[in-house]
């Protein structure tokens, strides 16, 4: 009788030591840096994490008590009537020209540049290398979550670079 409860105990220390794994955490910071109509540049960050144990969602610098972890989270590109410049409310309160940011392996950049076609804003979307013009001017980001981090980021709005550029 004895020797099941001992039994028993070191099985449930086990499955206690071991439960907390299966509920992972993640912190992604979002390091990044704005470009401003002006030319003057000014580094950002936008990232997000998840505490399992106490239920926290980060998005930015805000962080929120939830029951579960989201599915996802969308970052919207707003561009100005005159497409001189773009709004992100998540990176910055006023309009800038363009932005490099690395959110875990994905880098996403917007800059400016001429193009022999009619382009939206001139601006060009690189997201992990491959090149993408805006095909209206709202365009979101959508990063896509599981309890390992973030499992899938996709662009809405863009169309694919196909070799028009100068």
């Amino acid at each position: 009788m004895k020797k099941n409860y001992y039994i028993c105990t070191i099985l449930g220390a086990f499955s206690l030591l071991f439960s907390n794994l299966s509920f992972a955490d993640f912190d992604y910071p979002g390091e990044g840096t704005l470009r401003y109509p002006t030319g003057a540049e000014k580094p950002f960050s936008f990232g997000f994490s998840w505490q399992n144990k106490t239920k926290r969602f980060r998005i930015g610098e805000k962080s929120y008590e939830m029951e579960e972890l989201p599915e996802s989270y969308s970052i919207a590109i707003t561009l100005s009537k005159d497409e001189s410049k773009v709004w992100i409310q998540e990176f910055n309160k006023g309009f800038i020209e363009g932005f490099d940011w690395q959110l875990g392996k994905h880098k996403l950049s917007l800059h400016k540049q001429d193009f022999n076609n009619n382009v939206i804003g001139n601006y060009l979307l690189t997201f992990n290398n491959v090149d993408y013009f805006l095909a209206r001017s709202n365009v979101s980001i959508e990063v896509s979550f599981t309890t390992d981090g973030i499992d899938n980021v996709k662009l809405d709005g863009v169309t694919k670079d196909m070799g028009i550029r100068k």
